[in-house]
């Protein structure tokens, strides 16, 4: 199949792009710079670097032409519901791969409480959560007739970690979690992420529209993820607590339990993931995103 590929020079799509080159398809990978170090990584994973800007579809619509899948894996934060209606309006039949994420549900009852203690596809979401424009996205998507289907990733890990929860915990100077102490997220390896993205590609006789979870389950505490974060990055002290500052809304979203259930992408894609949470391995994924972070 010929795949094109937003945010591939971000965190999630520099990892689903070459995945799915390595499984035989052609895959170009739309970025703003084709000149970048990130894409010139790209290249050398047989990914063909594309310019575009996600909020002009005239700068990437050519690169349409052809492509039978569209993995949208980018936010743009500058007009995020923006430039995703403009791209649903660019499509014409190709199947859109859709990401959004766990964090769009948010609290789920009046007395913020989570009233699905596990999230799976059907679970709704609440208009006051910060990302609910996401789940208005989905619906909107879904409204358009354009074949799709919608990927809600966990927390991802690995790799770089570049622009992630942990990437961000691995660099902070001075450690102080924010927050519900007790509140559990569930989490994903951007190459088990990968995967379900290669299995809903190759998917044969998929439905015209469906909606995925993809995330490990029975997760740990995310202070007890933090800890492990901070403890593998060097640091030895008392760990501070602190209420999240009102201006930071991705982590006010995200402020309670997020834990999945992916039995429908195990029972009807196959898909399983290979890894066992960041917590048991997390010098290793410290060391990487070092690496990344100083090359």
């Amino acid at each position: 199949m010929r795949i094109l590929v937003t945010g591939a020079t971000g965190y999630a799509g520099g990892t689903i792009a070459p995945a799915l080159r390595r499984r035989g398809h052609t895959v170009l990978g739309l970025t703003r710079d084709t000149t970048s170090a990130t894409a010139r990584a790209l290249t050398a994973a047989e990914v063909e670097p594309v310019a575009g800007e996600l909020g002009d579809p005239d700068s990437y619509r050519e690169h349409l032409r052809g492509v039978d899948v569209v993995v949208h894996a980018a936010m743009d934060f500058g007009d995020p519901a923006g430039s995703d209606r403009k791209l649903f309006a660019a499509l014409t039949d190709q199947h859109l791969v859709y990401t959004t994420g766990i964090s769009l549900h948010g609290r789920i009852d009046q007395h913020g409480r989570i009233d699905q203690p596990v999230i799976d596809e059907s679970t709704p979401s609440n208009p006051a959560n910060p990302l609910h424009f996401r789940y208005q996205l989905e619906q909107e998507l879904a409204a358009s007739g354009l074949r799709h289907t919608i990927i809600r990733p966990g927390f991802m890990y690995g790799h770089s970690a570049r622009t992630s929860q942990l990437g961000n915990w691995f660099a902070l100077e001075s450690p102080v979690f924010l927050g519900d102490k007790d509140k559990r997220w569930s989490w994903v390896h951007v190459d088990d992420l990968a995967e379900a993205y290669a299995l809903i590609v190759e998917r044969r006789n998929a439905p015209h529209a469906d909606i995925f979870v993809i995330g490990e389950e029975n997760p740990p505490a995310a202070l007890d993820v933090f800890t492990a974060a901070v403890r593998a990055a060097g640091h030895t002290g008392e760990i501070p607590l602190a209420a999240i500052p009102p201006e930071n809304w991705l982590e006010q979203a995200a402020d309670q339990d997020e834990i999945v259930s992916s039995a429908k992408a195990r029972t009807e894609l196959g898909w399983q993931p290979r890894h066992s949470g960041p917590v048991a391995e997390m010098a290793t994924y410290y060391a990487a995103w070092k690496a990344a972070a100083t090359s």
